[in-house]
């Protein structure tokens, strides 16, 4: 009963994305900063991201809300895609990582080889580096 209301409601909404999920978490951030320091604007900052998110979540505009998560996912996928690579390299302890002078692609070979020449496999180019 209670599940059909609630599926009633939400039905033409626009729902949960990945920028709504961004939300929820600065607010958590931000909730739990004003928690430990008690400053009033960290307290109302929350709040308007919190709000934000229950109007998105609520909206029936899907056309806007498809459009602002593209944009946040244009910014957030890059630097997500940064992280990954560099706990990546960070956590490999059998290979080395280059990037490509010519067209900038990393590249991985096996570690303790001396010096070797690595040949990029998007564009052909060959460089000396020690492994």
């Amino acid at each position: 009963m209670i599940r059909n209301a609630i599926q009633r409601f939400m039905y033409g909404r626009y729902g949960n994305d990945q920028l709504n999920v961004g939300l929820m978490v600065l607010y958590l951030v931000l909730y739990l900063l004003y928690w430990l320091t008690g400053a009033d604007l960290l307290y109302w900052v929350s709040m308007v991201v919190l709000f934000t998110a229950l109007f998105r979540l609520l909206s029936r505009s899907h056309a806007k809300r498809r459009a602002e998560n593209a944009k946040f996912l244009q910014v957030v996928v890059p630097l997500l895609k940064w992280y990954r690579l560099r706990r990546t390299i960070r956590q490999d302890k059998e290979h080395c990582y280059f990037k490509c002078p010519n067209c900038g692609q990393q590249l991985r070979v096996p570690r303790g080889k001396g010096k070797i020449t690595v040949t990029c496999r998007g564009c052909g180019a060959s460089f000396e580096e020690k492994s």
